[in-house]
């Protein structure tokens, strides 16, 4: 019998991630995340999960001209966004957006997988340009183009503030999106592989991921950290503070996995990152505060703290709103999902598993007049 919740079930298999609970591990393609984050950029490492291995210069030039040609939303799209319920989650939003660009593509039922390796490029485009003009939208400005001549990270930093970034903030969110970029069959993952499985189309595939993205106990975690971060708000109340909720009994954000069973590996890079943002921007009290809370969880209850914990503080750092925090999730992930879909594609059955029925059995209509 299956444990609750699918776990410990093996799905199907897959060439594109593999995370390894007891070693700490997350491997992209045979390639371990420490490496990738410390040696590659976010655009080498999407096109390694989309086609096995690591670009070539030619490749990777490609692939770069190809994300910026399509960064630029259409007129309707900028409408579109002004258009909908300036008080709806970013991310119902970006659901919205991405259903509306299928609508719009004539190519979305091909089943060529030239082409869908064109639109699953054009998404990962397209969906950072819509998280960055909504959140512009929404605060009363007006969109920024993107530039050409920037990276993928540099361009959603530029499109969000309306600033170049400097060298730390874009080398660093550009790792932050790598790290990003796959996890296995995680709950948004395995929503697009079963929407994808039906042969639906690829944007059917993402908006369905979006979908499941947005519910708290999948993205939205680094929210509630950053919130209980700028609640402690000095490194000197830290301890008393998780030692209170612990008390209580309640929930502390951004510690725990399901999968991991020693430190997630994604926290130990955004780790750092956390506190070179600390010192280069001043703020070196959200490190001093994590690390307290993180010291502070292993001792009590022998519990590391997840990729969620150190991203909040690194966001916030890097001048993220954090309504933004899961949107920028799906950023990421958007290559990871359209390469799922590819890879169900490629190898196709239809995903239905059974479930154990456990209500009563052989029960007998009774007339309306004798039921109670």
């Amino acid at each position: 019998m299956a444990g609750k919740g699918l776990e410990g079930v093996v799905a199907s298999q897959s060439f594109i991630s593999k995370v390894d609970g007891q070693a700490g591990r997350l491997i992209y393609r045979g390639y371990d995340i420490q490496d990738l984050a410390a040696h590659c950029t976010f655009e080498e490492a999407a096109y390694l999960v989309w086609h096995g291995d690591l670009p070539t210069a030619g490749q990777l030039d490609e692939l770069s001209r190809s994300l910026a040609a399509h960064r630029p939303l259409s007129e309707r799209m900028h409408h579109l966004i002004s258009e909908l319920p300036a008080s709806a989650p970013p991310m119902s939003l970006l659901r919205t957006c991405v259903s509306i660009l299928g609508l719009s593509d004539p190519r979305a039922e091909s089943n060529d997988l030239q082409v869908n390796h064109e639109m699953a490029e054009e998404l990962e485009a397209q969906v950072a340009s819509i998280v960055a003009s909504v959140d512009r939208i929404q605060r009363g400005k007006s969109p920024v183009l993107p530039e050409p001549g920037l990276s993928h990270a540099g361009n959603f930093l530029y499109m969000l503030s309306g600033k170049r970034p400097d060298e730390l903030a874009e080398r660093v969110f550009d790792g932050c999106l790598t790290l990003h970029i796959d996890h296995e069959f995680n709950a948004s993952t395995f929503t697009a592989r079963v929407i994808a499985a039906t042969l639906s189309d690829i944007y059917s595939a993402v908006t369905g991921a979006i979908g499941a993205l947005r519910g708290p106990l999948h993205g939205g975690a680094n929210q509630r950290v950053m919130a209980m971060l700028e609640e402690i708000e000095t490194p000197d109340r830290a301890e008393a503070y998780l030692k209170d909720l612990l008390a209580k009994k309640e929930k502390v954000m951004g510690f725990g996995h399901r999968v991991y069973k020693t430190e997630d590996p994604r926290a130990a890079i955004l780790r750092r990152w956390c506190r070179e943002l600390g010192e280069k921007t001043g703020q070196a009290q959200w490190a001093e505060i994590s690390e307290i809370l993180e010291s502070v969880m292993l001792e009590e209850k022998g519990i590391h703290c997840n990729v969620d914990f150190y991203s909040a503080s690194v966001y916030h750092m890097l001048g993220i709103p954090t309504d933004l925090f899961t949107p920028i999730f799906a950023v990421a992930r958007t290559v990871g999902w359209t390469a799922h879909v590819l890879e169900q594609y490629a190898d196709n059955r239809l995903i239905r598993p059974l479930s154990e029925y456990v209500g009563p059995m052989d029960r007998k209509v009774k007339p309306i007049a004798e039921r109670q």
